[in-house]
């Protein structure tokens, strides 16, 4: 079915208390993960401004493959350490973001070192850095539907995915400013106010341009555990 949405399911059914005492409601991690083309690193930089903007996380640690304004290099090792330094505070939730190309059957491409941040990995950082908090992770690549499947898929996430594992997302291509889908992300914050809406209106995006241009469809995905459904949208 296209545009496979998986609820995760699990006995706590409220919605989490956040930003207690006007603290930013997130503690966030964005990584552009390839320097071939700037459309990686506009996106991060994009996203970044819209948390400032709206004061909506009280950190946002940037890595990318050629790292400059203030960004960590995005190694594999970096990015894990930036996830699992994470910690939000008591009503803080956390917010990873990457964007880069996917390699099949393995995850994002880091072109820093040539090497992919597996799911696997991820999963065992977000554990160590965010715990039981509420977490929203977005993975932009081709094949980044592997982000939505095994253990990354938990009662505490809302993960947002721009293809399935088996299908490729497209516009990173010269002359463009973000791929699509993060171009159709960055149009929805501020606009829909809750995840899922968000994920139906990157869908319908994605969908669109897609249609256009006569590409085969990416089939965005999304999981969206029941721990953090409450999540505000920046």
């Amino acid at each position: 079915m296209r545009g496979l949405v998986i609820v995760a399911l699990c006995l706590a059914l409220a919605a989490p208390a956040l930003a207690v005492d006007g603290a930013p409601p997130y503690v966030a991690v964005l990584v552009a993960g390839d320097d071939s083309l700037p459309v990686f690193d506009n996106a991060t930089a994009a996203v970044q401004a819209v948390l400032q903007r709206t004061g909506a996380a009280s950190e946002a640690a940037r890595l990318s493959a050629d790292p400059r304004d203030g960004a960590r290099v995005a190694t594999v090792a970096g990015v894990l350490a930036a996830v699992g330094a994470m910690r939000p505070a008591a009503g803080q939730a956390c917010l990873v973001y990457a964007t880069s190309h996917g390699v099949p059957g393995q995850g994002l491409y880091l072109s820093a070192e040539e090497e992919a941040l597996t799911p696997a990995a991820l999963d065992r950082a977000l554990t160590v850095g965010c715990g039981q908090a509420p977490t929203v992770v977005v993975v932009s690549s081709c094949f980044s539907g592997l982000f939505a499947q095994g253990p990354m898929v938990r009662p505490n996430r809302t993960i947002l995915t721009a293809a399935r594992a088996d299908r490729t997302s497209f516009g990173c291509g010269a002359g463009r400013t973000y791929t699509v889908y993060d171009r159709c992300l960055l149009d929805s914050l501020g606009r829909d106010r809750t995840w899922p809406a968000v994920f139906t209106a990157l869908r319908r995006c994605v969908t669109a341009e897609e249609r256009r241009e006569g590409v085969d469809p990416s089939l965005p995905q999304a999981v969206f555990g029941t721990a953090a459904r409450g999540l505000p949208v920046p």
